[in-house]
């Protein structure tokens, strides 16, 4: 039973994190229909970028974590204009080929500038332990879960009541009625890979702080398609229940086999496809032909 515990706590803040990479990614395809498989290159950046300011600028926390909101925007903004707004109407394939290549350029240049040894960097989530119905969890995955919760209800709460997010939604609907409206459709595109990088950056905080800083942090975004996938391409509730069932699913086969958790997501992945192609929360699209 102490076991159980200890890996649901794992499970849910490893969760809670690929939700959160999850929703960049879903935010980018939603409005944009682009599928960027640079995302786990994003929690890289982001990581480096908070770092950055912390270690290497010495900034308060605070200011460093604004340091590392404007870096993930003008980077997002940065992509957006130029390299993917001069694609727009040629082949998806052309699209895909590029976000590869980004990922490439973003690890790149993070080895560039940091090297690849692991850098250390002191603890933003509180260091220590709880008990838990007989079992000692740490402290930092319990705040990694209720930070995630936190950022993923206020990016919700945007969507649903403000002025940009009602525009992003129009646009994710249909593009054409979002245009005769008078919404600007490349301002939203903008917009979308903005915010996921700032998810990403958020992601990638938590995750070097309950892990390490290291470039491990992109392989770590990989496990995101698996999340996309389970929960639906479009859907942003569907990135919170996906990353709940990806990260537990992960961390209940490595308490079953060590090791097992690098497979069990693609396992699943390859069910999902098979069972429920578009997710548990996706919409089918029928065309007529």
């Amino acid at each position: 039973m102490t076991q159980f515990i200890q890996l649901t706590v794992y499970g849910l803040a490893n969760g809670a994190i690929l939700a959160l990479a999850a929703l960049g990614f879903v935010l980018v395809y939603k409005a944009t229909r682009v599928i960027n498989f640079a995302q786990g290159e994003f929690l890289l950046a982001g990581a480096y970028a908070f770092y950055s300011g912390w270690v290497l600028l010495g900034l308060p926390l605070i200011a460093a974590l604004l340091f590392g909101v404007a870096v993930a925007v003008g980077l997002g903004v940065a992509i957006e204009r130029f390299s993917l707004r001069p694609l727009i109407g040629e082949d998806p394939i052309a699209v895909i080929m590029v976000t590869v290549g980004l990922s490439a350029v973003l690890k790149a240049t993070v080895q560039l500038f940091y090297g690849t040894t692991p850098l250390t960097m002191p603890k933003v989530l509180p260091a220590g332990s709880i008990s838990l119905a007989g079992a000692h969890v740490p402290l930092d995955r319990v705040v990694a879960v209720a930070v995630a919760a936190l950022v993923l209800s206020a990016f919700s709460a945007f969507f649903r009541w403000s002025r940009h997010g009602v525009a992003m939604r129009a646009v994710a609907d249909d593009q054409q009625a979002a245009l005769m409206q008078g919404i600007s459709v490349t301002r939203i595109f903008a917009l979308a890979w903005a915010l996921g990088a700032v998810s990403a950056l958020i992601g990638g905080i938590l995750l070097a702080d309950i892990s390490e800083l290291s470039q491990n942090l992109a392989g770590f975004g990989l496990i995101v398609f698996p999340v996309v996938i389970l929960g639906g391409l479009e859907s942003i509730p569907g990135t919170i229940v996906g990353g709940i069932v990806i990260g537990l699913v992960s961390q209940y086969a490595e308490g079953f086999s060590p090791g097992a958790s690098q497979v069990a997501p693609y396992l699943l992945l390859v069910l999902i496809l098979l069972l429920k192609p578009h997710g548990l929360f996706g919409q089918p699209r029928i065309a007529r032909v």
